[in-house]
C-alpha cells in the first residue's frame, strides 16, 4: 500500500514539474529558444504574487488574476525588444543573454527581498486532504496536477484549434515563409514567450504555496524544468507533462528508500531515459 501512495504522490508532484516546464516547451517548440532564466522568472512571479498579496490583502489566487496579465505583458516586451535580436542558426547568444538575464533577476530579487526565505499565504485549502480509494492525496497537490493537464489541454487547443495556433506553427516551420504569408514572426515570438510567462505565473502560484522561495531556488527549478522537457521530447506538450511525472515518481520513490535520494533519484532517472531514447519519449517527428 505504502507503493502505491508513493506512486500517486510522485505522480501529483510531476504535475507541479510539468508547469515547471511547460512554458520552457512551448517557447522551445516555437523558437528554438533555451531560456536559462526560465526558473528566475518563476520565482519573479512568485514574489510579484507575494507583493500582490500583501499590498492589496488578496488571496494568491486572486492576486494571480492580476500577475498573469503582468507577466504576458513582461514575456512580450523582453521578447519583442531583447530575445529577438539573438535569434538566429547560432544557440549561444540567446544562452549567454538568458544566462545574463538570471544573474540580474537574480541580484534584483537579492536586493529588493533579501535573502530571507518567502511563503505565499495559505488557509485550509492548502493543509485539506481527500480520500482516494486506498490513498489520502492533498487537496493542493490535486489542483496543482489539475491546472497542469487544464494548461497542457489549453495550449493544445491553441495551436491546433485558433488562427493564433495556426500561425505559431507556420513561424515554427519556416519563419521566412511565414512573413511573405503576412505573418509577423517578431510579433508571434513576443506573443509565444508573454504565453509562456502566463503559465510560469500559474506555476509561480503553486510554488510559493507548497514551498518556501528565495531569490537563489531559481537554477534548480529550471533544471526540473529542462529534465522534464528533454524527457518528453523537445517541443512536445503532452511528453512535457509525461516527463515532469516521470521525475516526481523517481523522486518520490528514491525518497520512499532513503530521504537523502529524492533529488539524486530523479536526476539519475533522467539520465536513464537520455542513455534509452536521447531526443526524448515523444520527440517532435520534424525535429
Amino acid at each position: 500500500m505504502i507503493w502505491i501512495d508513493t506512486l500517486v504522490q510522485g505522480v501529483l508532484l510531476g504535475g507541479l514539474y510539468a508547469l515547471f516546464a511547460a512554458g520552457l516547451s512551448l517557447v522551445f517548440g516555437i523558437m528554438r529558444l533555451v531560456n536559462l532564466a526560465h526558473g528566475d522568472l518563476i520565482v519573479m512571479g512568485a514574489y510579484l504574487i507575494l507583493v500582490l498579496v500583501t499590498l492589496l490583502g488578496l488571496s494568491p489566487f486572486v492576486a494571480l488574476l492580476i500577475a498573469m496579465p503582468l507577466m504576458f505583458a513582461l514575456g512580450w516586451v523582453l521578447q519583442k525588444f531583447l530575445l529577438n535580436r539573438t535569434l538566429g542558426d547560432d544557440i549561444l547568444p540567446p544562452l549567454l543573454v538568458t544566462f545574463g538575464l538570471s544573474i540580474v533577476l537574480q541580484n534584483a530579487l537579492l536586493e529588493g527581498f533579501s535573502a530571507d526565505s518567502q511563503r505565499l499565504p495559505t488557509d485550509a485549502l492548502t493543509t485539506a486532504s481527500m480520500s482516494l480509494g486506498p490513498v489520502t492525496v492533498g487537496v493542493m497537490p490535486l489542483l496543482t496536477f489539475a491546472s497542469a493537464i487544464v494548461v497542457i489541454v489549453g495550449l493544445n487547443q491553441l495551436f491546433y484549434r485558433t488562427s493564433l495556433g495556426r500561425a505559431f506553427r507556420a513561424t515554427s516551420d519556416d519563419a521566412v515563409t511565414a512573413s511573405l504569408m503576412g505573418i509577423k514572426p517578431a510579433n508571434i515570438f513576443a506573443t509565444a514567450t508573454g504565453l509562456a510567462l502566463v503559465i510560469v505565473a500559474i506555476a509561480a502560484l503553486y510554488l510559493g504555496l507548497r514551498a518556501n522561495f528565495d531569490p537563489s531556488v531559481g537554477p534548480a527549478r529550471l533544471i526540473y524544468a529542462f529534465e522534464a522537457v528533454i524527457i518528453g521530447g523537445l517541443g512536445s506538450l503532452w511528453g512535457t507533462l509525461i516527463g515532469g511525472i516521470f521525475i516526481g515518481v523517481a523522486q518520490t520513490v528514491g525518497a520512499a528508500i532513503n530521504p537523502e535520494w529524492q533529488i539524486l533519484s530523479g536526476h539519475l532517472a533522467f539520465l536513464a531515459v537520455l542513455l534509452v531514447r536521447p531526443r526524448g519519449l515523444f520527440p517532435r517527428a520534424h525535429d
